[in-house]
């Protein structure tokens, strides 16, 4: 189901804005003349759309997508996690540790058996038994870890489906 802000969002969002997020989904570092050109818009029209998506926080931020391969990160692994107990207090303490941790590249919480669900990076086998059974075990919230190995990505990170 769809709230009512997301609604109000979508629905003022015109087939050109649209577009828009897609082209930069595709390439955050296009320009508004590249934009422009897209759109078919000139380059000062591109850019005000731009920053008007900016500013309504449907454009988060830009980045580049790294080669963790070539950075010397071999493993990937997708780590659950099961906390003892569930307060605020708890909560709030794992939620630090997470951030502390560069390794952990995204986090989110559950439904269903885990708690939480971790993304990593770590160079190597020990490096990734030493965050599960240095860090995340030696955790005193955390009751239980289980991890994946990530062998191959099958389809690669994907741009939101807005259309």
């Amino acid at each position: 189901m769809i709230c009512a802000y997301t609604a109000r969002i979508m629905h003022d969002l015109d087939p050109t804005d649209i577009a828009l997020l897609a082209a930069l989904q595709r390439d955050g570092t296009a320009t508004s003349q590249d934009l422009g050109a897209i759109l078919n818009l000139s380059p000062s029209q591109a850019g005000r759309r731009r920053q008007r998506l900016e500013a309504a926080g449907l454009i988060r931020g830009y980045g580049a997508r790294l080669d963790a391969a070539k950075l010397g990160l071999a493993i990937q692994a997708f780590v659950q996690v099961q906390l003892a107990r569930h307060g605020k207090l708890e909560s709030g303490d794992f939620a630090r540790l997470l951030r502390t941790r560069a390794e952990i590249t995204s986090a989110w919480t559950m439904t269903g058996e885990a708690d939480y669900l971790l993304r990593v990076f770590c160079p190597d086998l020990p490096a990734l038994n030493r965050l599960i059974h240095e860090v995340l075990l030696a955790h005193p919230t955390v009751a239980r870890v289980q991890s994946q190995i990530v062998m191959d990505q099958t389809k690669p990170d994907a741009p939101l489906p807005i259309t």
